[in-house]
């Protein structure tokens, strides 16, 4: 049971964030629109963008605790939840952010030369899509990883670091790797075909079957011992026997049944979704979940509607490629809800699938997030081949993020567990990326 206290002061608190924002949001929207100063048309653009990540933020908390209570009844795994619920829930974004990006730049042509410009500007569109799916990329396999991990190692006294399941690297760590090849070996072509989309697609469903063959091993396990529970025999007992009998125990199927865990609250089964900065709970079931997601999504995708605009005119006004602009600011607001999601798997004791998560989300960025954006691209440009000239920037950017993901899989995979000095590490891993970013918008590594 939660204070009565603590939650007036939680509700007091969510009134005053709500408030701030909304003068915050018309204060700064004012100037941006009046001003002909450069810097306070800047600060205003980055204030909005605060704000925009703060609404995503709120439409994907609850659809956190709505993807954790539809896993839980569907007795998934959490890594994989966290790879499919969680990571399609927190990608939405991202998706959005990319169709928009072409949809955007393409109708921005003037119109009496739209046919003659739709080609370029659609691959413009297209650069700044990939940009921004590198980017997130770059944030979830690093940044978020590192942050759940300095979290935890504050929060988790009994155990203050992730750790996590060998099933979790081999599986979605390789598979994302996997895909940033492929994407490599498309990129360097100077044509984009809408071909590659489907390839993609197709990939993602690949992912989405061994994922669920998965889930299915894990139930059926799940259903042994709940048989063995009814039988008369403990949960310890019925794991062990598994265990004699060659099957492999995730700590997950452990802490379903409470094993290993001190704290028995992380195992609870989440009955509310907390909406609107947590100021109304709303009872969860099959039905309210679905709703939730379905309306958390739609409010996503506003908000990333305003963020592209954003990242426009931050470009126009820096006078700077909207494609670095792309690669971090968009990037890293869209981010928002992995980090999120993430943290609340983790405070859970659900490692895997604060970092299943991670990587799902980076997959679904790729399979999804880029191929879909491709075939609108390659709709509006009559299914001709998009055109990304001199892409040697793009291609670039993917080459660091493949190298930056063997590095933080290299640095996961060692001991299976992130540490507080592990996660300062990655952090700095971070940094690097965003100086490559910021000397890459000089034009130092090449056109952009």
């Amino acid at each position: 049971m939660s204070d009565p206290v603590e939650s007036e002061e939680s509700g007091s608190l969510s009134i005053w964030i709500t408030v701030g924002s909304i003068i915050a949001c018309a204060i700064t929207g004012y100037l941006w629109y009046s001003t002909d100063n450069t810097a306070i048309a800047i600060t205003c653009l980055l204030l909005q963008t605060v704000l925009v990540s703060l609404v995503i933020w709120q439409a994907c908390d609850p659809f956190a605790d709505a993807a954790q209570y539809i896993g839980h009844v569907l007795k998934l795994p959490g890594s994989v939840r966290g790879a499919t619920l969680d990571a399609v829930a927190s990608s939405m974004p991202e998706l959005f952010t990319g169709i928009f990006f072409v949809l955007l730049v393409a109708f921005s042509a003037d119109s009496s030369q739209l046919d003659s410009a739709t080609a370029e500007m659609t691959g413009e569109g297209f650069k700044a899509t990939i940009a921004t799916c590198a980017g997130s990329a770059v944030y979830n396999m690093i940044l978020i990883p590192a942050i759940c991990a300095i979290f935890i190692s504050y929060y988790r006294k009994s155990r203050p670091t992730i750790d996590v399941e060998h099933r979790v690297i081999t599986r979605d760590g390789l598979w994302f790797v996997a895909m940033e090849v492929m994407l490599i070996t498309f990129l360097v072509q100077q044509n984009i075909y809408w071909w590659m989309g489907v390839i993609f697609l197709l990939s993602y469903v690949a992912y989405v079957m061994v994922l669920y063959f998965d889930a299915r091993r894990f139930q059926s396990k799940m259903k042994l011992v709940e048989d063995a529970i009814v039988g008369g025999k403990t949960a310890t007992e019925a794991i062990e026997e598994l265990r004699g009998q060659g099957h492999t125990i995730s700590r997950d199927l452990e802490r379903r049944f409470e094993i290993g865990e001190e704290d028995e609250d992380e195992n609870e089964e989440p009955d509310t979704a907390g909406v609107f900065y947590g100021m109304f709970d709303v009872k969860l079931n099959m039905l309210t979940a679905w709703i939730i997601i379905f309306i958390s999504t739609i409010v996503a995708a506003s908000a990333c509607y305003w963020l592209v605009e954003i990242t426009t005119e931050t470009a126009n006004k820096l006078e700077i490629p909207i494609f670095f602009v792309a690669v971090i600011l968009a990037a890293a607001a869209s981010s928002v809800p992995d980090t999120f999601l993430s943290i609340g798997s983790a405070k859970s004791g659900d490692d895997d699938g604060a970092v299943s998560n991670a990587f799902g989300s980076n997959i679904f960025d790729i399979s999804i997030c880029i191929s879909i954006p491709l075939l609108v691209a390659s709709y509006m440009n009559g299914w001709e081949p998009i055109v990304i000239e001199q892409s040697t920037s793009i291609v670039g950017l993917q080459i660091m993020l493949a190298v930056l993901t063997v590095v933080t899989l290299g640095t996961i995979w060692h001991k299976l567990q992130l540490t507080r000095g592990k996660a300062f590490f990655l952090c700095g891993l971070y940094g690097l990326f965003i100086l490559y970013a910021v000397l890459g918008s000089t034009g130092l590594f090449g056109k952009i």
